[in-house]
């Protein structure tokens, strides 16, 4: 059998992406199972990292696995000087799956090329998070009932966020209309409004956050501007509270419009905002074990009938 992997959203079609989601339901039904035992997944984060990371191991630890790797480069080898390639063949040894978050985009990919066992993209730069995406798409799809024609609004940091690059992508299969919220500095970049151009999707730009503006959301997803990818803190200084959302532009949204965030917040969601029923961002954060559980036992070659006839679950 050939090796899977999961390094790009891009690669996913439309059948895989609601399978992936079926996968999902089935691990939110029954999240503890042995159906791992047996095997080990490696955690290798070239990055800080709280959700993803803790979501990865959680996910290995329901399903019987043990884990392995670093959550700070700096208390590895590769503080030695050791190289990319050698630390994943290095790893590969011991693993049967690695999750990589690195700082460079293409890494995940470059890793997929020289790794004997199955890479999972966990974060490259500012380029993908697919994993995250996947966990994106379940929600949607659970505070929706689909993913098709649905106004999918971003807003914040469009130029370094790699969750609303790789979101972009995977919704091209959906129909959807895209409304893009970001200071001139941080807009969509150029390839990326190019790609909707080439798959037909529909967008608008606004550089106004107000309740006017957002009225016609199904999903208003935030993102918090990233101070790490700045080179001049001055320019982080000047667009880093342009927009905070706020419970009293919420009045007249529609009722299944739920907010979005792959967190952490700093200022871009105000806290009255958290015990209105739109905010769905928690429960966002939660679905990333389920979707997690998902990617680990698809790359390993599990299929949905196996996990349906799994007989390991613990109650």
């Amino acid at each position: 059998m050939n090796k899977r992997n999961f390094v790009t959203i891009a690669d996913l079609s439309r059948e895989k992406i609601l399978y992936m989601i079926k996968l999902a339901e089935e691990f939110e039904k029954h999240p503890n199972r042995e159906i791992l035992k047996g095997k080990v997944v490696a955690t290798l984060f070239y990055e800080p990292s709280t959700r993803t990371r803790l979501s990865f191991e959680t996910a290995a630890n329901r399903l019987g696995a043990r884990v392995i790797g670093f959550s700070d480069a700096k208390a590895s080898s590769v503080s030695k000087g050791e190289t990319l390639k050698d630390t994943i063949l290095m790893v590969s040894n011991y693993a049967d799956v690695i999750a990589m978050r690195h700082y460079i985009e293409g890494a995940a990919q470059y890793a997929s090329e020289v790794s004997p066992v199955p890479i999972i993209n966990a974060g490259d730069g500012s380029h993908q998070h697919p994993s995250q995406c996947m966990l994106d798409l379940y929600t949607i799809y659970q505070t929706q009932g689909t993913l098709d024609g649905l106004n999918i609004y971003m807003v914040g940091d469009l130029k370094y966020g790699r969750t609303v690059h790789s979101l972009l992508m995977a919704m091209r299969h959906f129909n959807p209309t895209f409304h893009f919220i970001a200071p001139k500095e941080l807009s969509m970049p150029t390839e990326y409004k190019i790609y909707c151009d080439k798959h037909g999707i529909r967008y608008e730009e606004h550089t106004e956050l107000n309740e006017d503006v957002i009225a016609d959301a199904d999903i208003v997803y935030m993102t918090r501007v990233q101070k790490e990818r700045f080179s001049d803190l001055m320019e982080y200084e000047r667009v880093k509270n342009t927009y905070i959302l706020k419970a009293s532009m919420l009045a007249h949204t529609k009722p299944n419009m739920k907010i979005l965030h792959p967190l952490p917040r700093v200022n871009e969601i105000a806290y009255d905002v958290d015990s209105t029923t739109q905010a769905y961002y928690i429960q966002q954060a939660r679905n990333g074990l389920y979707a997690r559980e998902a990617i680990i036992c698809d790359v390993l070659g599990l299929t949905l009938d196996d996990i349906k006839n799994d007989t390991t679950i613990i109650p």
